[in-house]
């Protein structure tokens, strides 16, 4: 699939307030031919100004989003370590704890699966930067990949380990302390509660990013200074287990 198709795919699938977010990779396309076709000899200050543009809208709502879910991922920790602290499993008082275990373990899902969209937000737009990038100095003999991409791995919205390391708390956070049913050993001082999964829709958006990703790493068999990270998480085993025991189905 062309990415020009795949970031389109990929804006669909979002969250609809993330939409106008992504990179604007038609009107560099255009630009660019405007540039190779001579047609325009002040376009390739508007592409340079485009770009520049972009880095700096992707920045600054990855920055946004990344400072509300560091909150909102510390609150979720307190939550979990007063719930436990406070486990009973006596009458009326377990059931109250009951439900508010499957609150949590809901949000907990919620909130792995808005990490796992802006890691993929991060991802998608590096490569079309990368992208736009090369077609520029096929198309017009220029030489602004390099240092626009050098350029980029020192932005905030390409820096996504502390999401990294979040996402892998989650994960930690639902298999250890909220198992499936699969998972589940009766202990009178551990909670032991079966919940479904979170929201279809962010469900659907994470299994969507989750393969995303996949494929934006499967997309070249070299490895060079331009190219992602490998992907350490989440991986297709994870994309594996969301597809074999959702109850939604993965389309």
């Amino acid at each position: 699939m062309k990415f020009g198709k795949r970031l389109k795919q990929q804006i669909e699938d979002t969250l609809p307030n993330w939409r106008d977010k992504f990179l604007s990779y038609k009107n560099l396309k255009k630009l660019v031919r405007r540039i190779s076709d001579n047609v325009d000899v002040n376009a390739n200050a508007e592409f340079v100004y485009l770009l520049n543009s972009e880095i700096d809208k992707f920045n600054s709502f990855f920055v946004e989003q990344e400072e509300d879910l560091v909150i909102r991922h510390r609150e979720l920790r307190q939550r979990i370590e007063r719930v436990l602290e406070s486990w009973s499993p006596h009458g009326n008082e377990r059931e109250h704890h009951r439900e508010e275990i499957r609150e949590i373990r809901e949000d907990i899902v919620n909130l792995h699966g808005e990490m796992v969209l802006l890691v993929n937000y991060s991802n998608v737009n590096y490569t079309g930067l990368g992208k736009i990038l090369k077609k520029y100095d096929k198309r017009t003999g220029g030489l602004l990949r390099l240092p626009f991409i050098q350029n980029i791995l020192q932005q905030p919205f390409y820096k996504t380990d502390s999401l990294s390391k979040m996402i892998k708390d989650c994960e930690s956070s639902i298999d250890a302390i909220f198992p499936t049913p699969k998972q589940e050993v009766s202990h009178e001082n551990k909670p032991n509660i079966s919940v479904s999964v979170g929201g279809e829709g962010i469900f659907r958006n994470t299994v969507s990013a989750l393969l995303s990703m996949e494929q934006i790493r499967r997309g070249s068999s070299t490895y060079s200074h331009f190219s992602l990270p490998p992907l350490n998480l989440p991986d297709s085993d994870l994309i594996h287990s969301f597809q074999l025991n959702s109850p939604i189905p993965i389309l």
